[in-house]
């Protein structure tokens, strides 16, 4: 029995040492990334039983991601080693100190796109409390697209909890594709936590109390809007719009994979069986960790760490 499973596409991160244009960078830190890697180590970290399962290369690569994965205590039991397809990468560039980072994907002809519904085990994924289906394969090929709905469908079935990032992605998809792919996947989600400017073009209005009055119409019940360090709005059907700050810190590193920690530490809440206002709040502390470290997961705290931050008797000093 899982808290948690999650499939999505796992790649390795090459982040640059030093700043300034990547044709300069000599040397490179490696770590495992993708959103549902991020999402799933948080939850792992605060103490819950979590699976991830996916395609990576049968390379050198793929044998490090689930390594580290596994290290982790996530089981990787249902991870397939694709022999024809080499595991996918991207190179982390930082220009200076003061600028946000910048991503360059190799992911075109990575086992990930490989991922098709077969290797969605439906005895597997029913063991979980929560689904996590990473919106990032459905971009990535149709197979993998296809294998999204089965997991939708079988936690559907089963009366799972669904938590749903539809992490737009412009740079791989219009956004009338988008549209088309991912509103029928969130009006089947129990939780949708889009960024504001996602949702506002998802549901093609100019400012996000419209755009959440439009998602609710089409039966998008309940949403969490991120919006970084301005805060988050909690928005169910129903019920006024509710606005959460976020916490300020001082000397924030990175803000890479902040988002996925974040929907990590919301899910956190609904396993404990919090009010989705506190859900949110263990959101932001998790989120707020992941940021003072370099890399997407490597600040996320322990049950302990979060606790003793939310009630004050901690900073987020790493």
């Amino acid at each position: 029995m899982f808290d948690v499973i999650g499939m999505g596409e796992s790649m390795v991160a090459f982040e640059a040492q030093s700043f300034g244009p990547l044709r300069e960078a000599e040397d490179f830190k490696k770590w495992v990334g993708g959103a549902a890697d991020n999402y799933l180590i948080a939850l792992a970290r605060l103490g819950f039983t979590c699976g991830f399962f996916s395609r990576v290369g049968d390379d050198e690569l793929g044998r490090f991601i689930t390594r580290w994965i596994r290290g982790e205590g996530i089981d990787v039991s249902r991870t397939r080693a694709d022999r024809s397809r080499p595991t996918g990468i991207f190179i982390v560039e930082r220009r200076t100190p003061e600028s946000n980072f910048k991503c360059y994907f190799y992911r075109g002809n990575s086992a990930a796109t490989n991922l098709c519904p077969d290797d969605v085990d439906e005895d597997y994924v029913s063991q979980a409390k929560v689904v996590y289906p990473e919106a990032m394969l459905t971009y990535i090929s149709d197979s993998a697209r296809r294998a999204v709905e089965k997991l939708f469908d079988i936690a559907l079935r089963h009366k799972q909890t669904i938590v749903f990032d539809p992490n737009l992605r412009l740079t791989m998809c219009s956004v009338e594709d988008s549209r088309a792919i991912h509103i029928p996947l969130m009006q089947k989600a129990t939780y949708v936590l889009p960024g504001a400017d996602e949702l506002q073009m998802l549901m093609e209005r100019p400012d996000i109390e419209s755009a959440i009055e439009r998602a609710h119409s089409l039966g998008i019940g309940k949403i969490v809007v991120k919006s970084g360090a301005a805060g988050a709005i909690l928005a169910v059907a129903g019920q006024e719009l509710k606005r959460i700050p976020s916490f300020t810190l001082k000397k924030p590193v990175s803000p890479m994979g902040a988002g996925d920690c974040f929907v990590g530490g919301f899910t956190a809440g609904v396993l404990r069986g919090q009010p989705l206002e506190t859900c949110v709040r263990w959101g932001h502390g998790v989120g707020a960790f992941s940021t003072m470290a370099y890399g997407p997961f490597h600040g996320c705290p322990s049950m302990d760490e979060l606790m003793k931050f939310l009630a004050g008797k901690e900073e987020v000093s790493r």
